[in-house]
């Protein structure tokens, strides 16, 4: 048998295939086989020991079982700064690669890298991984498509312009539960040096990527052995959602890979007991990777101390994310009152009180009024539930984003501000829209139609309002299982729906409301106020994500539409008289595609209480300090956020009190999403914003309410 034919693809007699691959990988470990052609001698070596009865073709020592290519996190690297680079990794179905420590088996990659002068880079990023047994083998791999992550970067004296050939060489191990292959792959890739000081514009591709890893803890555990086993206790608050966790130790023999791990909590204390290693006990330290979730893990060391005996145990799932009943209820619950609140916002009572207006001229045609509000329900519900659906869809794909996402695109805020700014000129009276007015044109199907749409039409612009229990139920909907999410979607929409369905099915509501007459006209007119202002927010919105000169683009096509529908409405009555209206849609449709996507050059968030950007680091720093922190997450298009800031933050005598108690502020923009805002608010249960949050020293996070009072801030103990 040659070195590229190992005859023991399928074990039969003495030996099973699970027992060639336990007995394999424990002679792979004792060789201490980890790179190249040593590990490739090895993995011959033991199928000869092995022996074999039936003879099959295994695939060759540097094959492509699991693919490998080289992606640069930006085309262009900024002198004497950073940029991350990622090996892609791409298992075929029935492979599995490993993690750092692999486990009882396996083997970790290794790098040789070839590169110019002036550039340098740091140690493997390994993501969060996956357990898998074989035979009482435990093993810690991926199974599924991963990237192993570096740090490039560049001296300062790097000239701008200088292109920056990369070249690897990545040795790792490749198995399936039968058999293993060491693997090699030659990888390339070129980057250009940029000017020193100017941001890298990352590839989109690694907030994924940076998602998947796990994130330093920022404080020191505890552990000490006794009698033969490990107890480890992690800090971390009890508000925490834990799921399944797990300790994946970096060091072979600090901890039995293959024993049972007991997880309990004790107030604000995670206690991991499992079976030592060999070595624990003459450790200084145990470093590891604590599981809490799909995907989540976190980064820490442990140090000898005093570690209590389990408290309350944690099972392999919370109730939470298992979906329990009781917990989807309350997040229904949440949500369909959370929609109902939304009605009173400026840029929805509007439409709402058209609908009613509509129910008012329909008199007492009660079929009409069912009609109506059905189909107005159908609208509402079928957009969030295709919001909450797109949501999911980018989350499971690993995109850090919330609810309102769609917000975050200037395209989108560009057409929100012309259909607001055609419906404040419909109420205002410059022309007549049956689909919208519910005139009697459209009385029958028609009617129907145009409630329809005016349901989706509030549905979409509700989206930048998150009132009270909304924050906790779409916080809910992003760990429940996707039926169960859907449902609070659908909840969502139906609390928003719920006023106009009670108008159109309760007809002592709708008696209640004033019989037709000028009177009318006259509301029509004044509730095209709150919406021309909606518009005009609108138009700073975008001012504040792509600069005046998207804000310039949108006030443009915002008066060339509102010149079209004048003349629209000067014909309206003659053939075609809609033709006018074509020369400024065209214009619209020109102004959405040539819109500036990237942020003004120097924007910064408007901030409240002198506050610092947000970030995890700072964060963890100033508590490190024992001082108070009040965070803050906002978004101009929140307009939640907004009145908070205007009515509350930016009071005098909040501020003083801030200064008094040395109060730390840190404010976090997610005006045009920030995948690491993104996850923050998912690890506290939000999928948006606003979001408020207090530190005392030495305390655990205060979640304070999304509509805050002056008492809220002005009451707070350090």
């Amino acid at each position: 048998m040659t070195f590229g034919t190992w005859q023991g693809g399928s074990i039969r007699g003495m030996l099973s295939a699970m027992e060639v691959h336990r007995r394999h990988h424990w002679i792979v470990r004792a060789a201490g086989c980890v790179r190249g052609f040593g590990c490739w001698a090895v993995t011959c070596l033991a199928a000869m020991l092995l022996g074999t009865a039936a003879p099959a073709q295994l695939p060759q020592p540097g094959g492509k079982n699991i693919a490998v290519s080289l992606l640069p996190g930006a085309k262009q690297a900024p002198a004497g700064g950073s940029i991350p680079i990622a090996f892609v990794m791409k298992p075929k179905p029935g492979w599995h690669g490993y993690w750092k420590n692999p486990g009882d088996a396996g083997a970790e990659a290794t790098i040789a890298w070839t590169l110019p002068k002036g550039v340098t880079v740091g140690a493997l990023r390994y993501p969060v991984p996956e357990r898998l047994t074989i035979s009482g083998i435990m093993n810690y791999v991926y199974e599924h498509d991963y990237a192993l992550l570096v740090d490039l970067k560049l001296a300062a004296d790097v000239a701008p312009g200088t292109r920056l050939p990369l070249r690897a060489k990545l040795d790792f191990l490749a198995c399936t539960d039968e058999i293993c292959v060491p693997e090699s792959a030659d990888v390339s890739a070129e980057v250009v040096a940029g000017p020193a000081g100017t941001a890298a514009l990352v590839d989109a591709r690694f907030d994924t990527f940076e998602a998947a890893m796990p994130k330093p803890i920022g404080v020191d555990g505890r552990f000490v052995v006794e009698n033969g086993r490990v107890r480890i206790g992690v800090p971390l608050p009890a508000a925490v959602s834990v799921t399944d966790p797990y300790f994946f130790p970096l060091d072979y023999g600090s901890l039995d890979h293959a024993a049972v791990q007991a997880v309990s909590r004790k107030g604000d204390l995670l206690i991991v007991e499992t079976k030592a290693g060999p070595n624990a006990a003459a450790l200084a330290g145990i470093e590891g990777l604590l599981k809490i979730g799909e995907g989540q893990g976190l980064l820490l060391t442990a140090k000898p101390g005093t570690v209590p005996l389990g408290g309350e145990p944690i099972g392999t799932a919370d109730a939470e994310t298992e979906g329990g009943p009781g917990v989807i209820v309350a997040a229904l619950a949440g949500a369909i009152l959370g929609g109902l609140l939304l009605n009173i916002m400026p840029c929805v009572f509007p439409i709402l009180s058209l609908k009613a207006l509509s129910l008012v001229k329909a008199g007492g045609d009660e079929g009409s009024a069912r009609r109506e509000a059905l189909s107005y329900t159908a609208g509402v519900v079928l957009v969030c539930l295709a919001l909450g659906g797109f949501l999911l869809g980018l989350r499971a794909g690993g995109a850090a984003v919330g609810w309102a996402f769609q917000l975050q695109d200037p395209r989108v805020i560009l057409i929100l501000l012309l259909l607001v700014t055609g419906i404040a000129l419909n109420l205002a009276g410059l022309f007549e829209l049956p689909a919208i007015s519910g005139g009697s044109k459209l009385a029958g199907t028609g009617g129907a139609q145009g409630a329809f749409w005016t349901g989706a039409l509030a549905a979409f612009v509700a989206t930048p309002c998150t009132g009270p229990f909304m924050g906790a139920a779409l916080g809910a909907a992003l760990v429940l299982p996707t039926a169960a999410a859907l449902a609070i979607f659908a909840g969502l929409g139906l609390g928003l729906a719920l006023p106009f369905l009670l108008l159109g099915f309760v007809p002592a509501l709708r008696r209640r409301l004033p019989k037709p007459g000028a009177w009318m006209n006259r509301l029509r007119r004044v509730l095209s106020i709150p919406m021309f202002l909606t518009a005009l927010g609108l138009a700073w919105i975008l001012g504040r994500q792509a600069g005046v000169d998207a804000m310039a683009l949108g006030l443009g096509a915002a008066i060339l539409l509102a010149f079209g529908l004048w003349w629209v409405g000067v014909r309206q009555g003659r053939p075609r008289a809609w033709l006018p209206l074509a020369p400024a849609l065209a214009a619209a449709l020109a102004a959405i595609l040539i819109v500036p996507l990237d942020a003004p050059a120097g924007a910064q968030a408007q901030t409240v209480l002198n506050s610092e950007p947000f970030s995890e680091a700072k964060l963890a720093s100033l508590r490190g300090e024992q001082r108070p922190v009040f965070l803050y997450f906002t978004a101009d298009w929140c307009i939640t956020c907004k009145v908070n800031e205007k009515g509350v933050l930016s009071r005098a005598d909040v501020a003083q009190g801030f200064k008094d108690r040395n109060v730390a502020v840190m404010a976090g923009d997610w005006t045009r999403g920030d995948a690491a805002i993104g996850r923050f608010l998912e690890q506290h249960g939000r999928s948006g914003v606003p979001l408020y949050i207090y530190y005392a020293p030495g305390q655990e996070a205060k979640i304070l309410p999304q509509i805050l009072t002056v008492g809220d801030l002005t009451s707070l103990q350090t």
